[in-house]
């Protein structure tokens, strides 16, 4: 075997060791390039859970017998702890099937956390003692977990054998024939997002909690790579989880094979008027408890794609019809001069930090409207990188000013506004339909699939661009707009069950744009290969005012 190598910088996306094999005789796996890595070219011994061959995720036992470029995937990294997480789940199900005869069952993320529970009854103390010994047995004994081909016909029979005949309904339904599962003893499992671990002896460090009628799986972060974070719950965002669940439970909408039934039986046109009643239902909800309260400001937070555009036009209107007099004032419209943007560690500008707004001239205009005075607010002007004069705001005593951007609940800009005339709302997506019982699709992949639609329609930006500032984003969220969710007065969750097939027409073509040479092309296909049980919707009988017209396009709102 021969190899060139190489370390990546941060700067270079993925902070790993690649190694150049020259093909010789034998072919090899990732455990023999690792070991000889670490053997000759004093790579570290670090937690590594799987590798890119060529851009594309594989497991460690993958065979490589031509000449490859190969990256180690550390469970440090987003894609390792997608592979950790998803490996750790399917030991779960070997251990509920083995040790209490029960189909568990992945129903969301709950604090980084994924929330599992039994089908016909809740889980209990005794149960978790039980299947936590047996899955630290199942670790121990570092059981291999196998890649399997199978034809769709034998796939379908094993699933159905095993109580998961949700699995099986999606192999046809994507037309996926051969099928790559994955086999530890004698169960199998189907994971759409990835790659598993080769073997179970890296998942040692798990725990799981007692919470609600079901368990949280819990695994080590990307902040704490070495022991199990710190849990912190946040009851209100709970509620919310188990309210939506428990809706798609009554709609008999728990995993993607009940949405091709809708499709089937041609009614997804009551799904959506369903769906976007709900919406209106929870927005006029927030709008009689503002209109409630002596309010003069409403500030709106949440993460990127998440429809705080959309949501603070539709608020405008509602208040409008609670009697108020709302004003927009959107907080992206204060970004710095681009000059004078704050910059990341590799010298690209970081719109994602507080000071990469105004904030100066934000308080003036803010203590100036308390007062009664006529204010020039600012346009920001994206292509020039520069502010310049906008709309004219003068606060009537009674009129309500709706602030929304990423940072609408910060400590900071709260700090701007009187305590008693201020409501907070965090807004995003927070649920989804589940794909089986076994797979889930995330809000972060929801919210990147907006705004890769959104990214190319508006500002003309490649989906790889996108995928390649996304991470930043990512960390972003969870340093400056995640943390102050607690400051929120109400959550708005704005998920549609059926916007993934809104979507999936749009995004496919875009992904496929990818080139297969980027750092992000790995990324693309894991995208697409959830995309493929998703089944295609078209947009005619969406309302123009939806909160996916942020996104698709054809909305009636200023957004």
């Amino acid at each position: 075997m021969a190899f060139t190598v190489c370390v990546l910088t941060p700067a270079a996306k993925r902070d790993t060791y690649v190694a150049s094999y020259i093909a010789g005789e034998t072919p090899v796996t990732g455990h023999d390039v690792m070991s000889e890595m670490i053997t000759k070219h004093d790579m570290p011994q670090r937690r590594v859970i799987a590798w890119f061959v060529n851009n594309y995720t594989r497991p460690l036992d993958w065979i490589v017998d031509e000449d490859a470029t190969v990256e180690f995937i550390p469970t440090t990294s987003p894609t390792g702890q997608r592979i950790y997480k998803r490996s750790l789940g399917f030991i779960l199900t070997i251990a509920c099937a083995r040790v209490l005869g029960k189909k568990a069952i992945l129903r969301h993320s709950i604090a980084e956390s994924n929330y599992w529970e039994f089908e016909d009854r809740a889980v209990t103390q005794a149960d978790i003692d039980k299947i936590k010994l047996e899955m630290n047995e199942i670790i121990r004994r570092d059981s291999p977990i196998v890649r399997e081909i199978l034809t769709i016909d034998k796939a379908r029979r094993v699933f159905q054998r095993q109580g998961e005949p949700e699995i099986a309904e999606l192999f046809v339904r994507a037309n996926l024939d051969p099928v790559e599962v994955y086999r530890c003893g004698e169960r199998y499992g189907y994971f759409c997002g990835g790659p598993l671990a080769s073997s179970t002896g890296i998942l040692r460090m798990f725990d799981i909690i007692l919470y609600e009628q079901g368990m949280l799986l819990r695994s080590p972060n990307s902040e704490s790579p070495e022991e199990i974070p710190e849990l912190k719950l946040e009851p209100s965002m709970g509620k919310i989880f188990f309210d939506y669940a428990h809706w798609l439970q009554i709609l008999d909408l728990n995993y993607l094979n009940k949405l091709h039934h809708r499709v089937t039986e041609g009614r997804i046109q009551e799904l959506i008027l369903i769906a976007e009643a709900f919406h209106s239902q929870r927005l006029g909800n927030i709008a009689e408890d503002i209109a409630s309260r002596p309010v003069n400001f409403v500030t709106i937070a949440g993460p990127s794609g998440s429809g705080k555009t959309t949501f603070s036009e539709r608020l405008k209107v509602q208040l409008m019809v609670c009697g108020k007099t709302p004003v927009t004032l959107p907080l992206d419209n204060y970004f710095k001069e681009r000059e004078d943007s704050p910059r990341d560690e590799t010298g690209e500008y970081d719109y994602e930090r507080l000071d990469a707004l105004d904030l100066d001239l934000l308080e003036d205009n803010l203590v100036r409207m308390l007062a009664g005075e006529e204010v020039i607010t600012p346009v920001y002007n994206f292509i020039k990188g520069m502010k310049e004069p906008g709309k004219v705001i003068k606060l009537k005593p009674s009129d309500v000013l709706i602030m929304e951007g990423i940072h609408g609940l910060n400590d900071r800009i709260l700090a701007m506004l009187p305590d008693d005339k201020r409501y907070g709302i965090f807004v995003s997506p927070l649920t989804g339909i589940c794909i089986d019982p076994h797979n889930r699709t995330s809000t972060g992949d929801n919210r990147l699939l907006r705004r890769i639609i959104r990214d190319y329609r508006t500002r003309g930006k490649s989906a790889q661009v996108t995928l390649e500032v996304y991470p930043k984003v990512i960390r972003g969220a969870k340093k400056y707009i995640f943390p102050y969710r607690s400051r929120a007065n109400a959550i708005f969750n704005s998920a549609l069950p059926y916007e993934l097939g809104v979507l999936k027409p749009y995004v496919e073509p875009l992904l496929h744009t990818v080139d297969e040479n980027s750092s992000v092309f790995s990324e693309a296909l894991r995208l697409l290969n959830i995309l493929r049980f998703v089944p295609a919707l078209n947009n005619d009988g969406i309302p123009n005012n939806s909160v996916i017209r942020e996104f698709i396009g054809g909305s009636c709102l200023d957004v």
